[in-house]
Formats: structure tokens, sequence, C-alpha cells
């Protein structure tokens, strides 16, 4: 017998949060469902076995979209089941896993899968926030070891004021989307794309967001209170404390050495780690450890550099490389970079090298995503490459993985808020970012050679972008914190943060913040985030004196576009039966054309000519006839009372018998015959968009009569 779910329920953000229990996926080690409006999530959380010799925590966290949860079927023709997830489901699956992840136990080894499934979605209510709360109740309930739970939220803002949990609408006319995860005390994840906003606005909603998690926080302990099962006591065979303890015991007699000296490079700090980790393998070996035990102390090593870096920090106000707490590494800019693409930025930090590229397409090469929500289009887009030889290594390249989607959708979304609007700038823009060199935030260098790209391509940006990853290292237990601006190798380890901020002189546009630590204070928040502002501000400098503004005009590789109203109605004309008329002047002309239903014609080409004969080709077809204008014109038709004369493609004029010579014309036939070349002025157009034409009245010996002024009409002449 199915049984009934337990439900608990709180009234929060203007609707009810409800988290069900006790009726699907039994067989997890903790699963309930969460309900915001009519979207509904099944969140999982199960343990495997420890695997042995891995050197990091083995957490796999999938979001799972089901087209089923919108009532769509996938829009493929061929292709009708969910196959590989999207970027999206990829980004929010990376947003639970950077809100989760600090607070499982250091050192755990053990496989752990926390899925989301998404089997209700109501259009305007995200997934992903309750898909996170899910994620935190699962574990939370669940005899897996973890310090939780937590909450998370997302802000926007409707008429100036900040609101919580917005729907799509509502962010989207906010032009805010700030999503914030932890306890009203401690934040452990932010992800934000904002429309230019002050740094004291950003602290402000970060504020309001973690003010409203309690109750979540309070809900989540209600249901384990409730059902939740005891937790699993981790343990660790005494054989290899005892390595561990060995390990230790010599790594002690290496404090204060390791960073004696400045080590400028990151070719040196491996290279003095590398030195360290031979020398413990050696003394293991002499005291009998045999080569397969001694490679589970590397943890050990590992623990002991972080101490390390963070103790120099903390203590002598010292980093690794001799850099003081607030200065960035050497900065290089460079464009125009390569010969043939459409724009193009070099920009460095340290031994980060990052390459942009940009393309300009027609308005047709708009990307369509068929997502479980929607099904839209995108005129901007962001890739990012991260191939191995960037960090000095020789893995195969498999395509873009879930790291790659996620740095590049964060560049992305730091770019939007400055890119210019469709009817000022009707091009689809792709940029790709080759990262040549890691060692420290590539996406925010990614962001900065977007930028430069963006500008030599003659992009016309609101105002350039740059961003700086902050880090931290910290000793928690004695609440001792220290910001250092600029991240690199060795200080994103155990105790520290990436705190990546990108935006322009006047405020910020995208936040990517996740951490090592149980969690950040916020007063450290807020000196972060005030210590970013002045390094983003050094960088653009540096950007400034490469290229201080958009170039004024494109590139001559790049196609260019023409863009002009027609009325809708007559959309049909330039269309032509089954396209025939518009399929005719594309390869005619050689051209791309892009029609909107509102009237609006691109014209895409990279041959100036041939896009102007298109141009003139479609006004002619949509061209609004006026009384008095000329037109030389072709006969096409004869009836015994005048002759059509076509003046416009597709659109055809009758010559009155009255209207063909100043004498009086007996048969048609004997002015005028098909196919002949005649000069009309059009007269009169009637109530029901006829065209009255005559030939007469251009005769340079015309006088006007009584009869000349009278409305022409249709048909045979009275008698």
């Amino acid at each position: 017998m199915i049984q009934q779910p337990k439900e608990f329920s709180i009234d929060w953000a203007g609707k009810k949060l409800t988290i069900g229990v006790g009726q699907l996926a039994q067989q997890a080690g903790g699963s309930c469902t969460v309900r915001f409006g009519d979207t509904v999530v099944l969140c999982t959380a199960t343990m495997g076995d420890v695997r042995e010799g891995l050197d990091f925590f083995p957490l796999q966290v999938d979001f799972e979209e089901r087209m089923y949860a919108s009532g769509r079927i996938k829009g493929s023709r061929f292709m009708k089941r969910e196959g590989r997830p999207t970027d999206e489901a990829i980004l929010s699956g990376r947003l639970i896993d950077r809100a989760i992840r600090p607070l499982f136990p250091d050192g755990m080894r053990n496989e752990v899968a926390v899925i989301a499934t998404v089997f209700s979605h109501d259009q305007e209510n995200d997934a992903d926030i309750p898909g996170l709360i899910g994620a935190s109740c699962a574990l939370a309930m669940s005899s897996i070891p973890w310090n939780g739970p937590i909450a998370a939220i997302r802000v926007g803002r409707k008429d100036g004021k900040l609101v919580a949990m917005p729907t799509y609408q509502e962010t989207t006319e906010g032009g805010f989307d700030l999503v914030v995860a932890g306890t009203p005390d401690k934040t452990i994840m932010v992800e934000a794309g904002v429309n230019i906003v002050s740094e004291a606005d950003m602290l402000e909603a970060m504020e309001f967001g973690a003010k409203q998690l309690g109750p979540v926080i309070d809900l989540v302990n209600q249901v384990r209170e409730a059902v939740g099962k005891e937790k699993i006591e981790r343990k660790t065979s005494p054989e290899l404390e005892a390595i561990h303890a060995k390990a230790l015991t010599f790594l002690e007699t290496k404090r204060g050495i390791l960073f004696a000296e400045s080590l400028r490079t990151k070719a040196d700090r491996k290279a003095a780690v590398k030195r360290l980790k031979t020398e413990l393998n050696e003394h293991l070996g002499e005291i009998g450890i045999v080569k397969e035990d001694a490679k589970k102390a590397e943890s050990v090593l590992d623990t002991f550099v972080d101490g390390e870096v963070t103790k120099m920090i903390l203590d002598e106000k010292r980093r690794a490389d001799g850099r003081g707490m607030e200065d960035i590494r050497e900065l290089g800019a460079l464009v125009a970079v390569i010969p043939r693409t459409h724009g193009s930025g070099l920009f460095e930090r340290g031994s980060t090298q990052v390459l942009s590229s940009v393309t300009l397409g027609s308005p047709g090469m708009e990307q369509t995503l068929d997502t479980m929500e929607f099904q839209m289009t995108k005129r901007f887009f962001h890739h990012y490459n991260f191939p191995s030889y960037s960090v000095g290594e020789t893995k195969p390249n498999r395509g873009p993985g879930r790291r790659e989607i996620g740095h590049g959708a964060l560049a992305e979304r730091a770019l939007i808020p400055v890119l210019p609007n469709r009817e000022e700038f009707p091009y689809t823009i792709r940029v790709v970012s080759e990262v040549l060199g890691s060692n420290g935030s590539s996406s925010m260098g990614a962001t900065c050679g977007s930028t430069l790209a963006l500008m030599d391509a003659g992009v016309p940006l609101a105002a350039p972008v740059a961003g700086i990853a902050m880090g931290l290292a910290s000793d928690e237990k004695n609440g001792r914190y220290q910001v250092i601006t600029d991240l690199q190798d060795l200080e994103d380890g155990a105790g520290g943060a990436d705190f990546k901020i990108a935006g322009t002189r006047e405020g910020i546009t995208a936040i990517q913040m996740d951490t090592k630590t149980s969690g950040l204070p916020w007063d450290v928040v807020k000196q972060t985030i005030t210590q970013a502002r002045d390094a983003r501000l050094k960088i653009l400098d540096v950007m400034a004196r490469t290229i201080p503004a958009s170039r004024p005009d494109l590139s001559p590789y790049a196609p260019r576009i023409v863009s002009f109203r027609i009325n809708p109605d007559k959309i049909r004309d330039v269309i032509g039966p089954g396209g025939k008329m518009i399929n005719e002047i594309i390869a005619v002309h050689k051209v791309e054309i892009d029609i909107e239903d509102d009237g609006l014609v691109m014209v895409t080409s990279v041959n100036q000519e041939s896009m102007q004969k298109a141009v003139e080709w479609i006004k002619q077809l949509t061209r609004e006839v006026q009384a008095g204008e000329v037109f030389d014109g072709e006969v096409v038709r004869l009836m015994a009372f005048g002759a059509f004369v076509q003046i416009l493609p597709n659109v055809d004029g009758l010559v009155h018998i009255s209207e063909m010579a100043l004498h009086r014309v007996e048969k048609v036939e004997d002015v005028v015959k098909v196919g002949d070349k005649v000069k009309v002025v059009v007269t009169e157009i009637d109530g029901q968009g006829r065209i009255n034409l005559s030939m007469k009245r251009l005769d340079p010996n015309y006088v006007p009569s009584e009869r000349d002024n009278n409305p022409l009409r249709r048909g045979p002449p009275r008698r």
C-alpha cells in the first residue's frame, strides 16, 4: 500500500513552502519532496562505500529536468527522450553542489550522490531553490555525515524594492537575480547576475535574503527531528592513522621552511611542494612504510601545505609569491590578436592567460533553447574552453564539462548588462574564450578578455566589464579571517573562499562565491566586496589604456546588417507563396533576411552592394503607393475599359481608357498592348486600396478639366 506523506509547511516569501517525506524513494539514504507554488522537486541523498586511493571527495550532484514537469514534449523531431543535461540543468546542479559541499567532513572519501528531479514546474517559480532546500533536507534527515542544514533564497527587484523568491517575469523585468545560501549569520554560496548595482545595494540585497533563511532551516530541523536517522560515525583504520601521524611528525620539522623565500611563479611553488613530497616519501620509506601505504599520506601533505599558506597570511601578512594582501599580479591586455576574426582580445593576470574571439552573425543565427521551462532564443552566448595544457597536463579533450559550462555562463552573465539592445545592434554575438594558461580565476580572465574582444569588434558596450577573484585565509576556531585580492593556486585550499566579482566602474554585474569554510561572517563578505571594487578599477584602467572605447566601425570581415520597418500586413508579400519570393531574394543577392512579426526587417550580408539591392527589392515589394507618385510601369493586362499596369512588384494599377491620351480613345489596343513600357502617375487610391493611374496627365499639353477632378470609376465607361 502506498503510504501518505508526512508534510511540513510554512508560509514563506508570499507562498507556501511544503516538504513531504515518507512516500517516495524510500530506498535512498534520505528523500523528500519540496513544493513551492506548483513547482515540485524530489531530492534524494545516498552514500556508498569509501573509494580507496582517492585524494578528493567523490560527491555527485545532479539536477534532473523532466519535460513532462511543465507539460511539454521535447522539440527535437527525432529525439523525444531527455538526453544530455541542458546547460541550465548543469548550472542548477553546480549551484546545489557549491552550497552543500563545504559542510561534509574533511577527508571524507565515501561516494555520495545527491539528485534533484523536477516533477512539476509551474512556469513561475524556478526549481533550483526548492532543489537546494530539498538537498539540504535529504542530507539532514539521512545518516550521511553532514554539518547542515542550510537554506537558500532568490532575491529580485520589483518597482525598485527588493523581493524574495521573485517569479521569472519579476526577475527579468527587475534586472536583478541573486541567490544566497547558508544561514542568517554565515554565507556559504552566492550567485548573482544583476544590471549594474552598487556594492552597497548588493550587500543590502544579500543581507535581505540571508535574514529570511531562518524559517526554512527551522522547517528542515522539524523534518529531521520527526524522521531523521542517526548519523554514521566516520571511522579510519588504525593503520592509516599511524601512517598519517608519522607523516605529520616529519612535516612538523619542515614548518617555516617551505615558503621561507618568496616563490613568485606557479612553477616555483609546484616545484617546492614536489620536493617536499619527495622528501616525505623518502622518509616514510626509510622507516619501513611501503610505497603503496606512503601514498595514503598525501592528504596529510596537502593539509600541511594549506596550513603553511594560511599561517603565513594570517601571522605574517605575506603571501607565497611575496605579494601584499591587496596586490594584483602583473596585468596585460592586447586587442586585434587574430587577423580574420571580427574581434579578439588577449588578457593576462600573472600566469592566467585568456584569448577571446568575437563572431558576429545575422539575427537568424540566434540560439534556440528547448528547456524544461520555456522554448526561447539567445542572441549572445559565451563559450569557455579549458584545455589541459593550460595547467601543464596531458588530459584528452572530451568536450566541455560542468566546469567549462559554469565558468562560461559566469562570464556571459557578467557581460549581458552592458550589451546593446537588439534595435541598436541586431547582430547575434558569439564569444569564445580559450584559456591558454590558468592560475587563479580564468573565468574572470575570460570576462576581461571578452570585453576587450567585443570592443575590438566594434560592439557598442555601455561600459567595459572586468572581474577579479578574491580569496580568504581563515582560522575559524579562533575567528581569524584575512581577505586577499587576486586568488591563485595554493591560496585556494582548506579554510579559503573563491569570491568572484565582475562589474563596471559604476557597479557589479555578476558574483559567484563558494567557500571551503562553514560559511563567511558578514563582516568578511562586506570587506571582500569593498576590496574587490578597488581591484576591478585597477584592471579597468589597464584595459582602457589598451582600447579606451569600442571601435567606431566593424571589422571588414564582419557582416553588415540593415534594419528597417515595413507594414506588418506586407510581410506576406516579401515571403511570397511557400517562401518563393524571399528565397529568390536570398539566392540572387546572397544575403540573409530576418523578419519579425512587428514588421522589423533585417538584411545581413558581407557585400554592401548586394545588401543594398536586396533592401531595395524588399522596399519595392512593400512600398506604400501615394497619390501623385510617378512610375515607369509595364502593361500586364488589357480590358475593354482600360489597361492594368504593374508599377511595383506584385502591385498593379488601372489606367482607365479615358486616362490614356488627350484625345478620345475608342479601343485600348489603339494605344497600348501587353508588355509596353509606359509612364504613369497615381491619381487616386480608393477606399478599397485600388490604385488608379493616368498616362495623359503626364503629357506636357495636358489641361485639367472638371471631369478629371472626379474620382475615376472602375469598370466600363457609360455610353
